[in-house]
């Protein structure tokens, strides 16, 4: 059986408490868009919103990954001619389509289509980060980090993707972000109070 490429990361919900995450393993070679469902499933969100990933590219180089860059020989084909230049400071990776391109436009950013962007491109060493954005009016964020890069040479592609731990339960849809989320959670420890009747009927 042919080496599996498998990249383990650690994903966290941004400015929550007490903490919800999860450790997880894709294939190297999934889509950005694939990875966007998979964070989606594994947080409990209903892919009924937009969705993007903000890659810090040039922070990323900076701590010490360049040379990992340059030796896989990515910068030659896949990156264009001006990856140092300052538009190319941070990626913007979502599904695109004619409104993405007109309104996303920035001096520091540059934009890639999730479907045809793929993880391997974007991330490549340990410690390398993005973040996740779900619902840009609740505004969840997921910080993410490339934990591990492993080879296996016995783990059939179909085990891909796994969960391996985690902490907490996932979102709720349309609840005000992580600050509706806390009320919810303080709501359901009193249980007696018509905060908490009213919130058990909405859900």
């Amino acid at each position: 059986m042919a080496s599996q490429i498998i990249y383990q990361f650690y994903a966290e919900l941004s400015d929550y408490k007490p903490k919800l995450w999860r450790r997880f393993q894709v294939a190297n070679n999934a889509s950005m868009a694939r990875l966007g469902y998979i964070l989606m499933t594994m947080f409990e969100m209903k892919a009924s919103h937009l969705f993007c990933f903000d890659v810090p590219f040039e922070e990323n180089l900076k701590q010490g990954m360049i040379k990992r860059y340059s030796e896989s020989g990515f910068l030659k084909g896949l990156i264009d001619d001006d990856f140092l230049s300052p538009g190319n400071k941070n990626w913007h990776i979502e599904i695109m389509d004619d409104d993405v391109k007109y309104y996303r436009r920035g001096l520091d950013e540059k934009l890639y289509d999730a479907v045809k962007s793929i993880v391997k491109h974007v991330v490549m060493n340990p410690e390398d980060c993005m973040v996740f954005s779900y619902d840009y009016g609740d505004n969840w964020k997921i910080s993410i980090t490339l934990e591990k890069i492993i080879k296996d040479n016995e783990l059939p592609g179909k085990e891909l993707p796994r969960v391996l731990e985690g902490e907490g339960f996932g979102i709720i849809e349309n609840c005000g972000g992580t600050r509706g989320l806390d009320k919810l959670a303080k709501s359901f420890k009193k249980r007696k109070s018509s905060q908490y009747t009213k919130k058990c009927e909405w859900l």
